[in-house]
């Protein structure tokens, strides 16, 4: 053998040996282009694949047939960096689920059946920068402390939902948010999306398109009108409408005023009734002293 080869040839035993090994660790059924990359798209999953590698970094399992995440998954996969779900049938992700990928940078959950984003679904990843939930047809509710501890988050994309409304608090928790897409969602333009639109048009610079690539409709009639034809005015009346938590807050304070006008009443009338039979038995004994 030459003794230029001599030296290649534990270089190559140990390549062979790598990457026997890297073979045998990836997922049946899937790719793994490199040793921290595990590629299972398109291969007609209907659960999460098995013998997955502890140290994955990047695991991509779009276009299957995935239900759900099990809520201790990520568990130990404390590498994580870049997931992606996108187009499966996740329908719902339990709280915490993805609290636990302390690094997690990228999660596309688009083009999914979830119907509603909890608080606590993202526990607080502060690691996540990209966040993807849109084209989630059923999408209709977001609750206003479903991404509390985002801190890290940059670009939240809910485009193409069935979202009508949504509270300004799920953004505003967002302090380093730079880009977020709310465009194809049916919004309605009532007094509860009023906040939002002022929201919108304080952060314009937010939106890929502005607010002229987005719609609501009208209450009254249902008809469709660009959110770049409407101005704060729009919503003035708005401003002398109690919604159903005031008229609460006016009934409770009118009970809790009652009560205690009732309760200050019989301690007063208790108080003067006990003096005058203070005062009579004074007298009293007065009188039977004078005897």
């Amino acid at each position: 053998m030459l003794p230029c080869c001599r030296w290649l040839q534990p270089l190559i035993v140990l390549l062979s040996s790598a990457l026997l090994t890297w073979g045998q660790n990836c997922p049946a059924s899937c790719l793994c282009p490199d040793p921290h990359t595990v590629d299972c798209s398109g291969q007609g999953l209907t659960r999460l694949p098995v013998s997955i590698p502890l140290d994955v970094r990047r695991l991509l399992l779009s276009d299957n047939w995935i239900p759900k995440i099990p809520s201790d998954f990520l568990v130990l996969y404390s590498d994580l960096v870049y997931l992606d779900l996108r187009n499966n049938s996740l329908s719902c992700i339990e709280p915490g689920t993805l609290s636990t990928s302390s690094r997690l940078v990228f999660l596309d959950l688009g083009c999914n059946n979830l119907t509603e984003i909890a608080a606590g679904t993202f526990g607080e990843s502060r690691s996540l920068i990209k966040l993807r939930l849109g084209n989630n047809p059923y999408l209709t509710t977001v609750n206003e402390n479903a991404f509390l501890g985002l801190t890290s988050l940059r670009e939240l994309e809910l485009e193409r939902n069935a979202l009508s409304g949504l509270q300004v608090a799920a953004l505003s928790q967002l302090p380093s948010l730079r880009v977020v897409r709310l465009e194809g969602n049916p919004w309605v333009c009532n007094c509860n999306f009023s906040n939002l639109f002022a929201w919108l048009r304080d952060n314009s610079d937010k939106l890929p398109t502005g607010v002229d690539g987005m719609e609501c409709s009208l209450p009254v009639d249902g008809r469709r009108v660009a959110l770049s034809q409407l101005s704060v005015d729009s919503f003035r009346e708005c401003q002398l409408t109690l919604t159903l938590t005031d008229y609460l807050i006016i009934i409770f304070s009118g009970i809790s005023v009652s009560v205690a006008a009732i309760l200050a009443s019989f301690f007063l009338a208790s108080t003067v009734h006990c003096f005058q039979r203070w005062s009579k038995a004074n007298k009293s004994d007065e009188e039977d002293s004078d005897d």
